[in-house]
């Protein structure tokens, strides 16, 4: 654990200029800006608990919010803070089939250009499906389509999509069917266990989707930067805290991959000259089932890059979005947060793009988590100087789960007196 030293420094914001602080000075200014906390805090409320408890045990702190997402739940909420906008209505399938509510967030840019902001977990997010009835076998990704033919038809010229939180695993499939790709209900649109007997007719006008999209700007902002297929990607990675059984994830593995090879040969000429700039380089398959983000919601990622998106990472988009590197630079010490912080954390996730953008103005970060499993290796080599866990054994889970912004505030009112001067 990395401990604060109470010296004389001078520390340089873009705003303020120099401003000299020394150890006389016995406040601290803090930023709380965590992600949601699983199903139990958005990442408004998480950030409100922290620093309810850091003022109980530091009063004279400066203290402010800016609660982050990285495209998975709150990614709306997120962004209208900061972009305002207005927010459009629309009700979607869900992953089981059910009719359920959803919201585009418009926002017109000062060149009067429409961006249309979707967050797919509206449309497939694990708290959609009763815990009884989880099985990403079954559960399809087709609302998330619904939200983009419904974004094209507002005329927004880019629309980009935040990625997390879900509860498919059928690459995208169901979104496929949704916007005019087989059959609605066809075996694009009931989930990725069917996906081993996709074939050629079933995505025959993948292409022409594909070109009637080319004039939207289509981005996929994604929680993590992993890819569609193997040890780490959304079958073996993703599916078993979805409820897919071991055999089940292998199954899935397979079926995407069978999935994967027929949709790129569906699209045969159209990707081939941006792929393959030279002689020697990746076949269309690998390069778009390897890129990072691929495997984002159940493989959702790569079947947006199928339409033509552009895969950028969703907690960079939300910084960017709320200038969160100048709110940075502006306090001493930055204390960001998540459910669990555990391997997934730092690939692609809010966690690491705090600590990324905080090292670049000589900030410190610390993690206040639900549970931490990550090491302290890989704590340090990702820039971040400390990590707390709210919950450490099986009681203490069960407290949390009981009282989560409660046993939060009180965490990071411990955590206070460890950092403020």
């Amino acid at each position: 654990m990395i401990f604060p030293q109470p010296v004389e420094r001078v520390i340089r914001t873009p705003t303020s200029g120099a401003r000299s602080r020394t150890c006389q000075d016995r406040s601290m200014r803090v930023l709380f800006a965590p992600d949601c906390f699983g199903g139990t805090l958005t990442a408004q409320q998480a950030a409100g608990a922290l620093q309810d408890g850091w003022l109980r045990a530091a009063p004279g702190d400066e203290l402010s919010t800016c609660p982050l997402s990285d495209g998975g739940p709150g990614f709306l909420d997120t962004l209208r803070a900061s972009l305002g906008g207005q927010l459009v209505a629309v009700t979607v399938r869900s992953p089981i089939g059910d009719r359920v509510p959803a919201a585009l967030l418009l926002v017109e840019g000062a060149d009067g250009a429409r961006t249309a902001y979707i967050e797919s977990s509206h449309a497939l997010g694990l708290a959609l499906v009763p815990p009884q009835r989880r099985d990403p076998t079954r559960t399809t990704s087709y609302g998330v389509g619904e939200l983009i033919r419904a974004a094209v038809d507002t005329g927004a010229g880019r629309v980009v999509v935040g990625l997390g939180g879900s509860a498919t695993n059928d690459g995208g499939a169901g979104m496929l069917a949704a916007l005019g790709i087989g059959s609605p209900d066809g075996v694009l649109a009931h989930g990725g266990g069917g996906l081993g007997g996709v074939t050629a007719d079933d995505l025959a006008a993948l292409a022409t989707v594909r070109a009637r999209l080319r004039g939207v700007d289509l981005v996929a902002a994604t929680d993590v930067d992993v890819p569609l297929l193997g040890l780490h990607g959304a079958s073996a990675g993703f599916a078993p805290q979805k409820g897919a059984s071991p055999a089940q994830a292998q199954e899935l593995e397979r079926a995407l991959g069978h999935f994967a090879h027929v949709a790129v040969g569906a699209l045969a000429e159209d990707i081939r000259p941006d792929l393959l700039a030279r002689a020697g380089t990746a076949s269309p398959m690998s390069r778009l089932t390897a890129q990072p983000g691929a495997g984002a919601a159940g493989g959702l990622g790569f079947g947006l890059a199928l339409l033509g998106a552009r895969l950028v990472p969703g907690s960079a988009l939300v910084a960017d979005a709320v200038d969160l590197t100048r709110r940075i630079s502006d306090v001493d010490l930055v204390v960001t947060g998540e459910g669990t912080f555990d391997w997934q954390s730092l690939h692609g996730k809010v966690v690491a793009a705090v600590a990324e953008r905080a090292l670049g103005v000589a900030v410190p970060t610390i993690v206040v988590a639900g549970q931490v499993t990550v090491g302290r290796r890989e704590l340090a080599a990702a820039g971040l100087a400390a990590a707390y866990a709210v919950a450490e054994g099986p009681d203490e889970v069960a407290a949390a789960l009981a009282d989560p912004a409660g046993t939060l505030s009180r965490r990071a009112e411990r955590v206070a007196g460890t950092w403020s001067r």
